[in-house]
Formats: structure tokens, sequence, C-alpha cells
């Protein structure tokens, strides 16, 4: 039979230290504004800090806009508006761009994601005492600067080519605030498909299956009017001719409620269904 000795401290000395409980980690559902906000700002600053490092991932946003505003207006301008009328078409064309410059950059978004789980850089992010949501908005926060410069080089060749704004600033800040809006919300689907497929390469593979119909169906690069029927149709029930059609009259003049309040109505549709599914495959993904 086995006896326990019991030590007992003199007299008048002081008791042991007691080591302090661990504190549990603060659960996501209680963290305020103010932490999601910090949060956020401090992922959104470690992404802008791996741009830096890394200066070959703005290849993207930086050369993109050049390449297509200079084939299509060059190689194709002709084509649909005449021989001769490339300062008509650079009109028509830039704004429409802008559509895909934002479908173009939330691509990278879900690739990125991707990479990122196989790092295991989205693992270390899941044992932190913070909102699994702010992982996944901190990184949308970057990508729209991105998006942004993408948006601005646009721009600058569309000048350079010829783009006259027959409105205003305000009116052209406008369309820029808009393509942000919607390419923000396509930018969830792109995350929510980045945590579902396996590799980055499924992720560029069903993105292209989705982008080459939206983009070539639209308005972005020709008129309905030219298309077959059933092509025209399908164009106006298109989210990308909605957007085309707003950043066009924006700049050139026209009607804008139509189409602004249905990008804003496709964008609101696509973040309200997708962000909850992505954070969630965000929690649960292994």
């Amino acid at each position: 039979m086995s006896t326990t000795t019991v030590t007992k401290s003199p007299v008048g000395a002081p008791a042991p230290a007691r080591t302090p409980a661990r504190r549990a980690p603060v659960a996501e559902g209680r963290i305020g504004l103010r932490g999601n906000l910090r949060h956020i700002g401090a992922l959104a600053r470690r992404n802008a800090l791996q741009i830096k490092q890394d200066p070959e991932s703005m290849f993207d946003a930086v050369l993109m806009p050049i390449i297509f505003i200079l084939l299509f207006v060059y190689v194709f301008g002709g084509a649909i508006a005449g021989k001769g009328n490339n300062d008509a078409y650079v009109n028509y064309v830039t704004p429409g761009l802008m559509a895909m410059m934002g479908m173009n950059i939330a691509m990278a978004v879900g690739v990125g994601i991707n990479d990122d789980f196989k790092k295991g850089v989205m693992d270390r992010f899941r044992t932190m005492p913070i909102a699994r949501s702010s992982v996944l908005i901190a990184k949308i926060v970057v990508e729209v600067g991105r998006m942004l410069i993408a948006t601005a080089i646009l721009l600058g060749m569309g000048f350079l080519l010829g783009l006259t704004i027959h409105t205003s600033v305000l009116h052209l800040f406008a369309a820029i605030a808009l393509s942000m809006v919607f390419g923000a919300s396509l930018m969830w689907i792109f995350i929510l498909l980045g945590l579902t497929v396996k590799t980055a390469q499924a992720v560029q593979g069903m993105a292209m299956l989705v982008l080459m119909p939206l983009q070539f169906g639209s308005s972005i690069f020709a008129p309905p009017t030219s298309m077959p029927d059933w092509l025209e149709t399908f164009t106006e029930y298109n989210p990308l001719s909605n957007l085309a059609d707003a950043a066009r009259n924006l700049v050139n003049g026209g009607p804008v409620a139509h189409s602004v309040w249905m990008t804003l109505g496709w964008s609101l549709a696509i973040t309200v269904i997708t962000a909850p599914l992505a954070v969630a495959k965000f929690r649960k993904k292994t």
C-alpha cells in the first residue's frame, strides 16, 4: 500500500506562486466591430507587404489592361466600328473593359486562396482568435486595390488612344466605383471556388469556363444589336452587360438608372448568397 507525503510550507513563508491559467481564445462571435476592423487592417497590410515582396504578382494588373485595350481597339475596332472610327470605338470599349478587369482580377483571388491553403497559411490563421470572415475580407480589400490600379492604367491608355469624357469627372468616378462594387462581389464567387476545388489549376480552368461566355456574350466589345436574337437575349440578362452599359453611359452620356440599379442588385445578390457560403467553407475546410 503506497503512501503520499504532504509537504507543508513553513509558518510565515509566502505561499507558492500559482501558475496563471491560460486564457481560451476569444470566440469569433464575441469579436466586436472594432476588433474585426483591426484584424482586417492587419491582414490587409500583410497581404500588401506580400505584393511588395513579390512585384511579379502585379503583372496581371499592370499589363492586362494595356494588352486588352490595344488588342481590341486596333485588331477588332475597325471591324466593329468601321475603318477609321477607332476614336469612337475607344469610347465604346474602354468603359466596358472596366467590367472585364474586375472579373479577371476576381479569378486571381480564388487562385491565391487555394494556393494559401496548400502552403498552410490559412491553417495558421484559423488557429488565431480572429473572425474568420476578416481573413477573406482583407484579401478582397487588397484585390480591390489591385483592381483600382488596373482600372487607372486602362483609363490612362484610353485617354492616350482618344477617350473623351462627355459627362463629367464625377460621372467617371461613379463608373469606377460601380465597377469596384461589382468586382468585389465577384471575388466571393471565386473565393468559394478556390475553397471548393483541390488545385489552383482547377480554379483557373473552371473560372475560364464561366468567364469566356460572360465576357464575350455581353455588350463589352460589340453592340448586342449585331448579334443573333438568342445571343442578344442572353446579353440583356448578362450582369456584365448591365455594368458595361452603366459605365459607358456614365462616361458618354445616356440613361443610366436601369443599368446602375441592375448592377447594384446583382452585386448585392451575389454577395448575400456567396459570402456566407465562402466563410462557412473557410471554417470547415480541411
